[in-house]
C-alpha cells in the first residue's frame, strides 16, 4: 500500500527525468514541436510531484467526500486496478516511442513505411498519449485529467502539421502512404 506521509522528492526527480528523456527519441524541427512536448513535461511533473511529493488530490478528495481511506477506495483502486492497467498502457506507449524512433533513425532520410509505420503514421505521438493515459489511469490526480485532453489535442495538431511537411517533402509517395495507413489509431480510417 502507498505511504502518503513520506515525501520522496528523489523519486519525483528520477521519474520526471526518466519519462521526459523519452523526448530524446523525437526530432524537434520547429518551435511548435516544443509546445506539445512542454505540455507532456508539465503533465509528467504534475503527476509525479503528487505521486511521490505532496498528494494533494488524495487529501482533498478524501476529506471532501469522506469516503476514501487507506484500505478501501482510491488507494485500493490504484493498487489493484489502476496500477496493472496503467502499467500495460504506459509500457505500450514507451515501446511505440522506441520502436518508432529506431525505424526513423535507420530510415536514412527516406520515407519510412515499414515496421510500426505499417500500422500508424505517428507511433511516437501515440506513444506519448498512451504513456500519459496509462499514468492517468494508474494515479489520477486533479491536474492530470484537466491536462490530458489538452495534451491529446496538442499531439494531434502536431501530427497534422507534420503531415503537411511530409506531403511537401515526399509528394505523391506520401499521399499514397497516408491513404493506406491511419494517422495514429490502427485500423481506424480518418475521413479527410
Amino acid at each position: 500500500m502507498t505511504e502518503l506521509n513520506v515525501q520522496r522528492w528523489d523519486l519525483v526527480v528520477v521519474s520526471v527525468i526518466l519519462f521526459v528523456s523519452l523526448l530524446a527519441f523525437i526530432a524537434f524541427r520547429r518551435r511548435a514541436d516544443w509546445q506539445s512536448h512542454g505540455i507532456y513535461t508539465a503533465f509528467i511533473i504534475a503527476l509525479f510531484a503528487e505521486m511521490f511529493g505532496i498528494p494533494l488530490t488524495i487529501y482533498f478528495v478524501s476529506s471532501y467526500f469522506n469516503w476514501l481511506n487507506f484500505q478501501d477506495g482510491f488507494l485500493s483502486y490504484m493498487d489493484t486496478t489502476g496500477m496493472p492497467i496503467g502499467l500495460v498502457i504506459t509500457s505500450l506507449g514507451m515501446l511505440l516511442i522506441v520502436v518508432g524512433w529506431k525505424r526513423i533513425y535507420r530510415g536514412s532520410g527516406g520515407l519510412v513505411t515499414e515496421g510500426i509505420y505499417r500500422y500508424v503514421r505517428h507511433p511516437q505521438y501515440l506513444g506519448f498519449i498512451l504513456i500519459t493515459g496509462g499514468w492517468l489511469i494508474h494515479w489520477p490526480t486533479i491536474p492530470t485529467p484537466l491536462m490530458w485532453p489538452i495534451l491529446v489535442v496538442m499531439y494531434y495538431r502536431l501530427a497534422r502539421k507534420e503531415e503537411s511537411i511530409m506531403r511537401e517533402r515526399f509528394g505523391e509517395e506520401y499521399l499514397e502512404y497516408a491513404d493506406r495507413v491511419p494517422l495514429m489509431i490502427p485500423f481506424w480510417r480518418y475521413k479527410k
